[in-house]
């Protein structure tokens, strides 16, 4: 099972408000396939949604079967910094969606950049003013 596998990178970036899906060869630099949940629905209230991203993920995994992708390695990301440390609604659907569709998944991680000491937070001395 493990000889004649073409592997490349699922780089997922699911935030609250849209689902990003990249397909990249093993260095990172070819872009192979890209898709997002706003591509996929119509309305703008779904474009977090796991189905859109489960459309999204098998649309990128057709067209990287295509071009002869048979295994991935997942790396998952929230927006980070400032905004949400956990990935959104959609990429847990996305990585379902990919392994669904025939490929070999070796290794999932999630890249979220997490701030050390971090810079100030917008909004100013006073907060946010509502």
């Amino acid at each position: 099972m493990t000889e004649n596998l073409n592997w490349g990178i699922a780089w997922i970036y699911s935030s609250f408000s849209n689902t990003l899906i990249y397909i990249t060869d093993i260095t990172g630099r070819e872009l192979i396939a890209k898709k997002s949940g706003g591509e996929v629905v119509k309305a703008d209230r779904e474009k977090p949604s796991p189905y859109a991203a489960t459309q999204a993920a098998i649309a990128a995994a057709r067209e990287a079967k295509e071009k002869g992708i048979n295994a991935l390695k997942v790396y998952v990301r929230a927006p980070g910094g400032h905004g949400s440390k956990t990935p959104g609604p959609g990429a847990q659907a996305a990585i379902r969606a990919l392994s669904r569709e025939g490929f070999f998944i070796g290794v999932t991680e999630d890249i979220t950049p997490l701030p050390h000491d971090t810079t100030r937070r917008p909004g100013g001395r006073r907060g946010r003013r509502v």
